[in-house]
């Protein structure tokens, strides 16, 4: 005897729901859901609350924290020269995390009820709603929770002069991820760069969703063989 396949009721809190998909989880969160208007994840209302934020929040809460480790490690007499070289190599280091996190983390394989949950809250709620404005950047809370293995891992390879300088680069690089997420969704842009990048991102989403790894470049799609063929993105409607 076949069990009947599990159904989810897009009107009802989706959290919960998703899990039971089991291995038809990852055939249903691709297949995207053009709207707007995000689903409801929890029935609590406070839970609820912490999955939707504002794009402007990431940089209201965050630059004055990149502000503050900057002038942390000029206080600790570097100049402002290996400040902007400290920048610019957290910067850079963040286009690399952004890139392994996209492809290996928020876009691994899973089918049990709780990994299927996980991934959901994660990522997949993005593919499965991916218009959605309040589920686009990450949530403050959970940023605040992932600074601090990311604190210790550039502690690992730096100095204490250093370590705040490379995290502000870092978490600037963040800061403008985010952003530049943001607005590939919801902007109109009408020149290159960015232009580009909308339509490759769009493109990761609604054609190729196996590569295209890369949301501020596509350097490392390049570099490790991701990137997806020119071919437009179908236009969501």
């Amino acid at each position: 005897m076949v069990a009947a396949a599990f159904t989810v009721d897009l009107d009802k809190p989706l959290v919960f729901q998703v899990g039971h998909l089991e291995e038809q989880y990852q055939e249903w969160v691709h297949q995207p859901v053009v709207s707007k208007e995000g689903p409801r994840f929890f029935e609590n209302g406070v839970l609820e609350f912490l999955t939707r934020t504002k794009w402007w929040a990431v940089p209201l809460i965050w630059l004055p924290v990149v502000c503050w480790c900057l002038s942390t490690s000029i206080q600790m007499g570097r100049t402002i020269t290996e400040i902007a070289m400290m920048v610019v190599f957290g910067i850079f280091l963040w286009t690399l995390i952004e890139y392994v996190l996209h492809r290996f983390l928020f876009h691994i394989k899973t089918k049990s009820y709780w990994a299927n949950t996980t991934h959901y809250l994660l990522h997949g709620c993005h593919h499965k709603h991916p218009m959605d404005g309040l589920r686009l950047v990450f949530p403050p809370a959970a940023a605040a929770i992932l600074c601090f293995p990311f604190w210790n891992l550039i502690k690992l390879f730096s100095t204490p002069s250093t370590t705040p300088g490379l995290f502000g680069g870092g978490l600037l690089g963040y800061v403008i991820y985010d952003c530049t997420h943001y607005y590939l969704h919801h902007g109109q842009p009408s020149s290159d760069p960015a232009k580009y990048l909308k339509k490759y991102h769009l493109n990761h989403h609604f054609r190729i969703q196996t590569k295209g790894f890369g949301i501020t470049s596509t350097l490392w799609d390049h570099v490790f063989g991701t990137l997806p063929s020119t071919k437009a993105a179908v236009k969501s409607t």
